[in-house]
């Protein structure tokens, strides 16, 4: 068994859901892993993870995610709707590959009762992994999907952006476009051991997102001013949104008022299927902090923001 912990802020609800994320997939990963939050020393949280093989399973996970190709998922029968002629900006329509219906990946198990272009599900295939289903947006049961994004982008587009980054329309001559933003691929061979060691602080331009990390978002101000308009950057963490979008993949926390959500802590190593309903405030009979937040608007999309604690009756 090996484990190693990193720091967490537990004010930072992408964090926290990503710490989950982290569980979920050291444990398809690796096997056997339990997780859990460390606060006995408030100026140093940390989240613990432990699990079989004798590598550091954040490492595992990071690696696994560096190297994954990205599919989009739909239920056989799905078709590519019709969409009207791209606009000339690269901003005023949804980025998917020129290829995109050669990643699709059809399969007699979905989500949901049909395909939405949008929210189709993804799938990250390895050559050393079993692939891996991602897609709580999608979610067709009972439970809120807790889908924020909205607009011109699809959830396969933000993946890509998150896990390989995104590039520049070419100039003359480029075969290739400049990079634009660094997704987890580039951040992993650039920066190996920071990002093992503090996925969470290490942030960079973000080329759109899945709206988990509060330091990436940003809300009107009512003042004329729009990063995108000015084309001004904001630095947050791919690792933070890809791994959010794992961690609720089978857990949600309790929206229990319009845009009011809360979520819990737990303290000690305990599996994902005790961790899953300990996110959402259940009781699992070990210590527990909770927490609350507001999901703003920003635009058509909810953003997270961050937490304030709930003190004890």
């Amino acid at each position: 068994m090996a484990e190693t912990s990193i720091p967490v802020d537990l004010f930072n609800p992408g964090q926290v859901f990503a710490c989950l994320g982290f569980l979920e997939a050291a444990d398809v990963l690796c096997g056997d892993a339990e997780g859990g939050f460390d606060w006995s020393d408030e100026s140093r949280v940390r989240f613990m993870l432990r699990a079989d093989g004798n590598r550091s399973p954040f490492e595992v996970v990071l690696e696994f995610l560096a190297e994954a190709e990205i599919h989009r998922r739909a239920p056989i029968g799905y078709s590519e709707p019709l969409t009207k002629k791209k606009a000339s900006s690269a901003k005023d329509h949804d980025e998917e590959d020129s290829g995109a219906s050669q990643n699709l990946r059809l399969s007699e198990s979905f989500p949901n009762r049909e395909g939405d272009r949008m929210a189709l599900p993804i799938r990250l295939e390895s050559s050393q992994r079993h692939p891996i289903d991602l897609g709580h947006w999608a979610d067709g049961s009972s439970r809120d999907e807790f889908k924020l994004y909205l607009g011109n982008r699809s959830a396969h587009s933000i993946a890509c952006a998150m896990l390989r980054g995104t590039r520049e329309k070419p100039k003359k001559n480029q075969r290739v476009g400049d990079i634009k933003t660094r997704g987890i691929a580039a951040l992993w061979d650039q920066q190996q051991d920071e990002l093992t060691a503090k996925p969470f602080d290490v942030l960079t331009l973000m080329g759109g997102s899945f709206n988990f990390d509060p330091r990436g978002a940003w809300t009107a101000i009512d003042a004329g001013y729009s990063p995108n308009q000015h084309k001004h950057g904001i630095a947050a963490s791919p690792v933070v949104e890809i791994l959010a979008a794992w961690g609720l993949e089978h857990a949600r926390p309790d929206e229990y008022e319009t845009r009011q959500v809360r979520y819990s802590v737990w303290s000690g190593l305990v599996p994902p299927i005790l961790a899953r309903p300990a996110l959402a405030g259940a009781s699992v009979a070990v210590p527990v902090r909770r927490f609350r937040f507001v999901l703003d608007l920003s635009g058509k999309n909810k953003v997270v923001t961050f937490a304030q604690e709930e003190t004890s009756q």
